[in-house]
């Protein structure tokens, strides 16, 4: 999940005040108010990376998980897809016109930032190797609830990387989406079943909590990049930051591909595809596609309103990937699971209320008393 996952960046300032207005966009990324845009535009411009985002997402994990369940069976193969078609960054990065930088900074050193983007993309590449797994070991419903613990350890790392406050409403979202995680741990024997190894489910559980654990280190190494090093947040240095770090871990990707061996059997796992040659290459291209989508609606998002109602968006797919997983593949909705889903869902809402109060204080107008 890069996505999914690795493209939801969360770039908030030092208290935690990410989301702008649409006035206060405009006014600083417009050179003049015969520049703004339009609200209906401006709405239909939101709409449509809100479905980038959320359509993207959702694809690639069915996909992947679909990718599995026809006899596809190489991890590496399942993380490169994540990250390589990252080449379709560039379109929207030479196509879109750069605003003008009001705040302009002394850029950094360029060797400072490859190191960074080929540090980020290690982990980047470890993490989606560990989403890889877990998506092999886990039902797809589980999968994505699990995932959604990301939230809960994005406030962790944040209040120790970022200097975000941990407020009631954030403690309140930690031990909700905790309590999630630990329900679908206890209720682990009754979701194993004949298309996931016996005893492997523990392994996927683990792989895939520890995967959203990296990620959201990923969000707050990032966050602290744009804050301390570039000191500025434009659509091309965001942009950039997403291309050249899928770059690396698709590197790293190639790189475990071709040292484990898997690529020797990819054209008889390709022959052995239950629904066929040409399918299987369909999959994988649209899985590559569907997760680049969604990292253009992260971006997009971030542009035209802010980072953290980017990420806000993202963490929509949690109530919307299992009940096509039921659908699609058939997975169980029994009583744990649906405790859990609740619970993930409060967790997420008190999260998500927490960051609104932040938002209206940071637009609260300040006023001087003369004396």
């Amino acid at each position: 999940m890069d996505g999914g996952r690795q493209i939801q960046l969360q770039i908030r300032d030092a208290e935690g005040h990410a989301s702008t207005s649409m006035d206060a966009i405009s006014t600083k990324q417009s050179p003049s108010p015969n520049v703004r845009p339009k609200r209906w535009t401006w709405w239909f411009i939101v709409a449509l990376n809100i479905f980038f985002l959320l359509a993207g997402q959702t694809a690639a994990t069915l996909l992947g998980r679909f990718y599995y369940d026809q006899g596809g069976n190489s991890k590496w193969m399942a993380t490169l897809v994540q990250t390589a078609a990252f080449p379709i960054l560039f379109i929207p990065l030479f196509v879109i016109p750069s605003s003008p930088d009001t705040n302009a900074v002394r850029p950094p050193p360029i060797a400072k930032l490859v190191l960074i983007y080929i540090v980020l993309g290690l982990i980047i590449g470890g993490d989606n190797l560990m989403y890889s797994y877990g998506l092999l070991y886990l039902p797809v419903s589980t999968y994505s609830l699990i995932c959604a613990t990301q939230l809960a350890f994005n406030a962790v790392f944040s209040y120790y990387l970022n200097s975000q406050k941990f407020t009631s409403l954030i403690l309140n979202s930690v031990v909700l989406l905790t309590f999630s995680a630990a329900l679908l741990g206890i209720g682990s024997g009754s979701e194993e079943s004949q298309s996931i190894p016996k005893g492997k489910y523990a392994l996927g559980f683990v792989l895939t909590l520890g995967a959203s654990a990296t990620y959201s280190l990923i969000l707050s190494l990032m966050q602290c990049t744009f804050q301390k090093v570039q000191k500025k947040e434009t659509f091309s240095v965001v942009l950039e930051m997403q291309i050249w770090t899928a770059f690396f871990a698709t590197c790293v990707s190639l790189v475990g591909l071709f040292a484990s061996g898997e690529w020797k059997t990819l054209r008889g796992e390709m022959h052995g595809f239950a629904k066929g040659r040409v399918s299987y290459l369909m999959v994988l291209v649209w899985t590559a596609l569907s997760w680049q989508l969604a990292s253009v609606g992260v971006v997009g998002l971030i542009f035209v309103v802010s980072s953290l109602f980017s990420n806000v968006i993202s963490t929509l797919a949690l109530p919307i990937v299992p009940i096509f997983a039921v659908i699609f593949f058939h997975d169980s909705m029994e009583g744990v699971k649906i405790m859990a889903v609740l619970l993930a869902i409060w967790g997420f809402v008190s999260y998500i209320y927490q960051n609104y109060l932040d938002d209206i204080k940071a637009k609260k107008p300040v006023i001087a008393l003369e004396t």
